[in-house]
């Protein structure tokens, strides 16, 4: 006789294992979402997530009308932040490495408001890395005390804002 579980679980649905390897992890569209379709399988996968967003914004939104492309960034917000969750779940870690959904968001969120000269979006992507390994104050304290989903994310979308101010004040600055 089946279990109360086996005929809770609907057909087709693909299941996993409470904690599994990030490769593994591909089989799940929220897996695949947050290791970037396998970026995040990648050696230094912060970078190559970060990068990720770059072909994504040139093919997807460039085109795009400005509000759109915030309308867009901001429908994807949660998705990226429940993948992110589920695959920190499945990993059994609070921010792992493979997930790179985080750093794809937050730099595309980058690009929606750098001026879409490669030189900005260059700069753009130093500048949000430093800031994503150093994470200094307050991304640090935020980074530590939010959990889950939304923690993963939080500390990328704090440095993307962060970033963004710092290439104001440097194009305020020097007329570039």
């Amino acid at each position: 006789m089946p279990t109360a579980r086996a005929w809770s679980r609907p057909r087709g649905i693909v299941t996993l294992p409470e904690r599994i390897t990030p490769a593994r992890l591909l089989l799940h569209p929220a897996g695949w979402i947050a290791l970037g379709g396998g970026a995040g399988l990648l050696p230094a996968p912060g970078t190559f997530g970060t990068l990720l967003a770059l072909p994504v914004y040139w093919w997807l939104l460039a085109d795009l009308p400005f509000t759109l492309q915030c309308l867009l960034w901001l429908v994807l917000a949660p998705l990226c932040a429940w993948a992110a969750g589920f695959a920190s779940r499945r990993l059994d870690r609070p921010d792992p490495g493979a997930v790179v959904v985080d750093e794809t968001h937050a730099f595309l969120g980058m690009l929606i408001v750098l001026p879409p000269e490669l030189f900005w979006q260059a700069l753009g992507f130093l500048l949000f890395r430093v800031l994503d390994i150093a994470k200094p104050p307050p991304i640090r304290g935020v980074d530590r005390r939010t959990r889950g989903g939304l923690g993963i994310m939080l500390d990328d979308w704090l440095a993307a804002g962060l970033g963004l101010l710092l290439l104001a004040l440097l194009q305020r600055l020097t007329s570039i």
